[in-house]
């Protein structure tokens, strides 16, 4: 992923979890004839040892194509920007549109497993991350034993040992101060969402670079 230094980030692992709890990963491998296959899919990070991992239904065939490499793409939050939110448009008209996002891709050696055991701890740890702070927390300990074993046969387990990532905040942080006001007042207005959370993002990328002690 092309990542110019003014939307990098410091902070990749933090933006990982934080994709990761709220968005899906696709994860993208090639066949033998460099056809590329990607599946949407669930992921833990363990940012210590640089590892993803989730699962994928049996029937995917993507898990045969074997081990490998593979890149795994994680985004959150975008937005399209006119350039009608430019204070400089109106002055010079030297202003097209764009787009803001996040995103990660983390690039690696893909490994499929099998193992029951293992299976069964990405199942329970997948969702104790995504149940936690529910009112009603599941766990894989509700369902019964019979049907949680005849699951866990149908799935086959992934694992990423990563060895490049690249993390991207691309919310405008090379604009002036004029045309980032602009975005953010524009996205923050427009009702939408998902606009309202690249408002958000905006203005939490500037008050960090306001602030580069972190105080």
């Amino acid at each position: 992923m092309y990542v110019p230094h003014h939307f990098a980030t410091d902070e990749a692992d933090a933006l990982i979890a934080r994709l990761a709890r709220r968005w899906a990963g696709v994860l993208i491998t090639v066949d033998a004839d460099g056809t590329p296959t990607g599946t949407h899919m669930p992921i833990l990070w363990d940012a210590e040892r640089k590892i993803a991992t989730g699962h994928i239904a049996r029937p995917n065939p993507q898990w045969k194509l074997g081990d490998g490499r593979g890149l795994l793409v994680l985004s959150g939050a975008e937005a399209y920007v006119t350039p009608s939110w430019y204070p400089s448009k109106r002055e010079n008209g030297k202003t097209v549109p764009t787009w803001n996002y996040e995103a990660v891709h983390l690039s690696g050696r893909v490994e499929w497993f099998e193992d029951a055991m293992r299976l069964e701890a990405v199942v329970r740890d997948l969702s104790a991350f995504h149940e936690h702070d529910r009112a009603e927390p599941w766990s894989i300990g509700e369902a019964p034993r019979a049907y949680i074993d005849a699951l866990l046969r149908g799935i086959v387990g992934v694992t990423l040992h990563v060895d490049r990532v690249e993390a991207k905040r691309k919310l405008s942080q090379n604009k002036s101060e004029p045309d980032f006001n602009g975005v953010e007042r524009g996205l923050a207005a427009s009702g939408d969402a998902l606009e309202g959370e690249v408002a958000a993002l905006m203005r939490e990328t500037r008050a960090v670079s306001d602030d580069p002690d972190g105080n």
